[in-house]
């Protein structure tokens, strides 16, 4: 026969207590994952001013590529014609014919709906279609097998600075005032779906991943310009 088991109070209580912290982390960590922003889906998901502020980032590349154009010019440096059409083909594919569109196309109407910022609103599309003015001329220019006149070297730097000083003040408003209202005129259903079409257009145009095939096409040009090294530009005091 076999002896009584002994009930061991300690024991019992120290089995309990460690139960319970098991089923705490456990629960912890169930919770953990569906806290928003922690499962793959949200991960993935970006929220329509920060997909379009950075778009802009690959505007403000191109712009200081346009900077070091001008600096080329400057100093009597040869612009290799490939390069500028490189560039501004950035620009007309990316930024105008879908950036652009994408602004023209979801935001801007329903910024004239509910009678908000309009005349921002205005202002706005007239530079866009400045902007692609500019950049059919510079690509022109590019055309050529070189730009050596003068004349062409001239209307290259009034083109390019045109463009410069426009865009930097232009996406400046837009990332300050413009995106950060979306909210304030749509609702959250709405707000979501605009991510959504966002995210379908620019894989219908480029497939998926086109925001990287485009940083990876600045970054080429700039590789090739030698401005791709991000210390050199840290001042020495």
């Amino acid at each position: 026969m076999k002896p009584p088991i002994q009930h061991n109070p300690a024991h019992s209580r120290r089995s309990f207590i460690e139960n319970g912290l098991k089923t705490t982390i456990i629960t912890g960590i169930a919770g953990i994952a569906l806290l928003p922003g922690c499962g793959n889906k949200e991960e993935d998901e970006i929220s329509p001013p920060e997909d379009l502020m950075r778009e802009h980032g690959i505007l403000n590349r191109v712009l200081l590529v346009y900077d070091h154009f001008l600096k080329m010019l400057a100093s009597s440096q040869p612009i290799p014609p490939q390069l500028l059409t490189d560039a501004a083909n950035i620009i007309r594919t990316f930024i105008e014919s879908y950036h652009e569109k994408q602004e023209e196309d979801f935001l801007f109407p329903r910024f004239e709906k509910a009678h908000k910022l309009t005349n921002l609103v205005q202002v706005l599309r007239a530079q866009h279609q400045q902007g692609r003015l500019i950049t059919d001329q510079v690509l022109q220019l590019g055309k050529q097998a070189q730009i050596s006149t003068d004349g062409d070297k001239e209307q290259l730097v009034r083109l390019l600075t045109s463009f410069i000083d426009m865009y930097r003040p232009h996406e400046a408003r837009e990332d300050t005032i413009l995106f950060p209202a979306i909210r304030d005129i749509v609702s959250k259903h709405e707000f979501d779906s605009l991510g959504e079409d966002f995210e379908k257009r620019e894989h219908q145009l480029f497939g998926k991943g086109g925001f990287e095939l485009f940083v990876d096409k600045v970054a080429g040009i700039e590789r090739q310009l030698g401005i791709y090294d991000l210390a050199q530009f840290t001042p020495k005091l």
